[in-house]
């Protein structure tokens, strides 16, 4: 593969294609990058989605290689566990992991999304082309068709890296050659984004140090806090039914707050306006392969492997694409044998975190509530301090370990939850859990892994 082929281009200039440009640059490609939305220094505040994101160790793993993590550091809010707010009870706070050390990150997409562009624009040269949109590809030449305004052209590339999202024309258009085959599924369960302003001189409304949940079974709503000394909240509703987007609307939504966020309400400013103002976003799965065509295409991140947000891993899932695809080209293989390679490599560790990111919606808006869940999250620290070797809880795989893949934490992890059901099974607090018996269970669990 040459590094000074000009015609190598990233189509979507997101999170995971501007530090993919980062990446190919450093090693000396000759990359472009083409954008659908506008120049982003007339648009920071609203380059895309503007919901803020979780930062976990998979992803400041891959910003760290690529040099990027000291640039991002000041943007981030460290958040050490959840804080729980239940209807009648005070706020409950629920470490991540051992300590403060063991912590995520709240990021605003768009202000991280500009970072990665001046790194990849001032320090490495790249080049970027906005307000021109993939609509898909010329089936012939197999070049990608791009489009501005009225107007269609061609762009002869001939290695395409396709990072333009859950909705991928590149996917879609790749599907209907038959190339690959892709299924989207999405939730019956819709979001909002709505906002907790700062209090005066840029204070917290709430503690920033947590990512804050209120979890009401069907539904719950979420605070990430930001460097401006607001939060970005995001009510997770359903679609249809008794309680959902479709039954609330400006003249209910206030009583609906009262009854379930009682504690969340004063903290709005004009929360009817809001809801009726920002859309209702969907929440899918996007499942596809294979992720490569004839050596000249290769989709990653969201266009290959979208999942819903309740993980937080959607955006590490994909910088960890750029870390190991980095990895890959350091055994100079040509780009239909790379692409095959980071195929294998990924497709099941993400299938593996779409799963487990479903099952940690259930666990977010109503699990944790269950007494018994959080005797069995307490067991697992307790666990992991006294067999630090052997037992590391599910979440903290996923979350602080990026050594072990998404398919090992979720094989681990399903293995350990059932332990954890029979120790606790007869148990109210951790005093009364049988170690002796946890002394032989570990041991068990360790020769089966």
């Amino acid at each position: 593969m040459s590094t000074d082929d000009p015609r190598l281009c990233i189509l979507g200039g997101g999170l995971a294609g501007n530090l993919l440009a980062i990446c190919l640059a450093r090693r000396g490609f000759s990359v472009q990058v083409l954008e659908r939305r506008q120049q982003y220094e007339n648009s920071v505040s609203s380059g895309g989605r503007s919901i803020n994101l979780a930062l976990a160790s998979r992803g400041i793993a891959a910003l760290e290689k690529f040099e990027a993590f000291d640039a991002i550091e000041p943007l981030l809010i460290p958040m050490a566990g959840r804080m729980l707010h239940e209807v009648g009870k005070p706020p409950a706070f629920v470490p991540y992991g051992q300590s403060s050390q063991e912590c995520i990150y709240s990021v605003s997409r768009s202000e991280l999304n500009f970072q990665l562009y001046k790194i990849a624009t001032e320090v490495y040269g790249v080049r970027f082309r906005f307000d021109c949109e993939c609509t898909g590809i010329e089936s012939d030449s197999l070049y990608p068709i791009l489009r501005f305004g009225n107007a269609t052209e061609l762009l002869p590339s001939k290695t395409v890296f396709a990072t333009d999202g859950a909705g991928s024309a590149i996917r879609r258009s790749l599907e209907g050659m038959g190339a690959v085959e892709s299924s989207e599924t999405f939730l019956d369960h819709g979001y909002k984004e709505l906002t907790i302003a700062a209090r005066a001189k840029g204070t917290f409304a709430l503690d920033p140090g947590a990512l804050h949940i209120w979890p009401r079974g069907e539904f719950m709503l979420i605070a990430l806090a930001n460097k401006d000394g607001s939060f970005t909240v995001t009510l997770f509703l359903p679609m249809t039914g008794t309680t959902s987007f479709q039954s609330l609307n400006e003249a209910s939504i206030e009583a609906f707050f009262a009854a379930q966020f009682p504690d969340a309400l004063p903290l709005f400013e004009d929360l009817q306006g809001q809801f009726t103002a920002n859309p209702t976003g969907i929440l899918g799965t996007v499942r596809c392969a294979p992720w490569s065509h004839s050596g000249r295409y290769l989709l990653m991140g969201d266009a290959a492997h979208a999942i819903v947000p309740f993980h937080g891993q959607g955006m590490n899932a994909a910088f960890e694409d750029v870390l190991v695809l980095d990895q890959l080209l350091d055994k100079q293989l040509d780009w239909a044998a790379t692409f095959h390679a980071f195929e294998q490599a990924r497709l099941n560790n993400t299938e593996a975190i779409a799963d487990m990111a479903i099952e940690n919606y259930l666990e977010m808006r109503d699990t944790v509530r269950d007494p018994k869940f959080l005797l069995q999250r307490e067991l697992a620290l307790e666990l992991e301090r006294r067999y630090p070797n052997q037992f590391i809880p599910r979440y903290s795989m996923v979350m602080f370990h990026p050594e072990i893949p998404y398919c090992e934490a979720q094989t681990r992890g399903a293995r350990q939850k059932q332990l954890l059901i029979e120790l606790t099974q007869d148990a109210q607090r951790i005093s009364d859990v049988d170690f002796d018996a946890a002394d032989a269970l570990i041991a068990s669990l360790s020769s089966s892994s």
